[in-house]
């Protein structure tokens, strides 16, 4: 009896075993069908899509590669924007006094002072200094000034902008800007 319990137990393993093959067989027939049904149109649209992103992607590689040729220069490039365009602290604020104030007389509009705040930027060697500045002059003046920020050889960042008008008819420019200095 213990060998007929074996069997039937065996022949029960076998039996769902081969249902599960079957149920799989099945599924896979159904999944086989379903990509043989889709539209043609549908295969060549997922071609297309699969082919712009294949396309995305090597440009992509392509970038990184080209930025990683780049790197080995990189810190000459940085030692180069620092020694350039960054001003040394022992003569940096004579150096901005001199330079907004020739910008100022150069774009026909009258500085009324500088203000300067500073502090240092942890483990770069580098003095961050915030210059205030309140300029007074018609709208053109006002402009060419706004530009000859931009075109300085000097490194300066225009942080903020406030504009009013006078009783005298010109615009008032309160000027936020910030520059680094090399320690």
């Amino acid at each position: 009896m213990n060998r007929r319990a074996n069997s039937r137990r065996w022949k029960l393993i076998v039996m769902i075993a081969l249902g599960c093959v079957l149920a799989a067989d099945v599924a896979l027939g159904f999944a086989s069908w379903n990509a043989a049904a889709e539209a043609p149109q549908a295969q060549a649209l997922k071609l297309n899509q699969l082919t712009r992103t294949a396309k995305s992607l090597a440009a992509d590689v392509q970038r990184g590669q080209a930025i990683e040729k780049r790197i080995p220069n990189l810190a000459s490039e940085c030692s180069g924007f620092y020694q350039r365009d960054l001003l040394p602290a022992s003569s940096g604020y004579a150096s901005v006094i001199a330079d907004i104030g020739r910008m100022s007389r150069e774009a026909g509009v009258q500085s009324s002072g500088l203000k300067f705040g500073g502090e240092q930027v942890k483990d770069r060697g580098l003095e961050m200094v915030k210059v205030s500045s309140a300029v007074e002059g018609d709208y053109s003046g006002l402009i060419r000034l706004l530009e000859a920020l931009e075109r300085s050889p000097h490194f300066y960042l225009l942080d903020e902008l406030s504009l009013s008008s006078q009783k005298s008819g010109k615009i008032k420019l309160d000027l936020k800007l910030r520059t680094y200095f090399r320690t």
